[in-house]
């Protein structure tokens, strides 16, 4: 079902549920370029039958009014106004990629809602210390980035140029980033079901612009607004050894810094491997923690 909420400040968030009514509620946070469509594909949300899916489009994306300026830590006053419009009390969350990050601002500062967070995949904040941020980066990641720092104007340029292309033709994207593609990824990518969910996911998040796609690389690349070491929530923190977009040097750092971090590196895996995690991942997030002993 989709529909929206509208946000205190004024701005429409779409949002779209799937699964149980009643079930266990997962947010799901998108990745970056993305939307609403494109962290759970379709046969995973349909073996998990007790879980409610919820997940919406980041400001700028898809439905979703743009909110400029935007820091990754507003993703949790989002969230929080979604909760609330939903009748959620606890909830679990879930981000994958650029999303990975908005769902440990959740976890950081929702403590009192968030019952356990999974970040997949997750780059670290760009003053993280000790950690050289572009080692092991893609070429393609590496020039996005720095076009972004070093010259704004015409890195919302770029991107509305690409976001343009994409819309006439989904599977550019995964064209311009094949130079971070591993063989795993490839074979990932190029499943019918996971193929699908993609393109449908690109085609709806960069319909009428490349706002979200834009404020969500500047808030990436900016102060996040919380520390990672604040979150106190259970985070499942999954990677893929091989992962070019987000490499594993950034895993390293936040499992350090997270005191309640569950790392999970997958040795053979690349990025787009968080997609055939997500089953164990969901049984993990709906899971009930064991009580303390007496």
């Amino acid at each position: 079902m989709v529909d929206g909420v509208r946000m205190r400040d004024g701005r429409w968030l779409t949002v779209e549920e799937r699964g149980d009514p009643d079930g266990t509620p997962v947010v799901l946070l998108h990745g970056t370029p993305g939307c609403r469509l494109g962290v759970v594909p379709e046969d995973v949300m349909a073996a998990h039958p007790g879980v409610r899916f919820i997940a919406y489009d980041r400001p700028g994306y898809g439905g979703s009014d743009r909110l400029p300026g935007r820091r990754v830590a507003d993703a949790a006053r989002d969230v929080a106004e979604l909760a609330d419009a939903l009748g959620l009390g606890r909830f679990a969350v879930l981000g994958r990629s650029g999303g990975a990050p908005h769902a440990l601002a959740c976890a950081a500062l929702l403590p009192a809602r968030v019952r356990r967070a999974a970040a997949l995949v997750s780059p670290a904040p760009p003053d993280a210390q000790g950690l050289s941020w572009f080692d092991g980066m893609a070429r393609s990641n590496v020039e996005e980035y720095t076009r972004a720092l070093t010259d704004p104007l015409g890195h919302a340029d770029l991107l509305a140029a690409r976001a343009a292309a994409i819309r006439r033709d989904p599977a550019q994207l995964l064209v311009s980033i094949r130079d971070g593609l591993t063989d795993a990824d490839r074979r990932i990518v190029s499943t019918p079901a996971v193929a699908e969910m993609l393109l449908r996911n690109y085609r709806e998040a960069l319909r009428t612009s490349a706002y979200g796609w834009l404020d969500d690389n500047l808030a990436l690349l900016s102060d996040w607004g919380f520390a990672p070491a604040a979150v106190t929530r259970p985070v499942l923190l999954w990677h893929g050894a091989l992962d070019t977009f987000s490499p594993v040097g950034h895993f390293q750092w936040l499992a350090a810094r997270i005191p309640r971090a569950r790392p999970v590196l997958e040795p053979d895996a690349g990025h787009f491997g968080a997609l055939e995690a997500l089953p164990a991942v969901l049984d993990w997030l709906c899971a009930s923690p064991p009580h303390p002993a007496p």
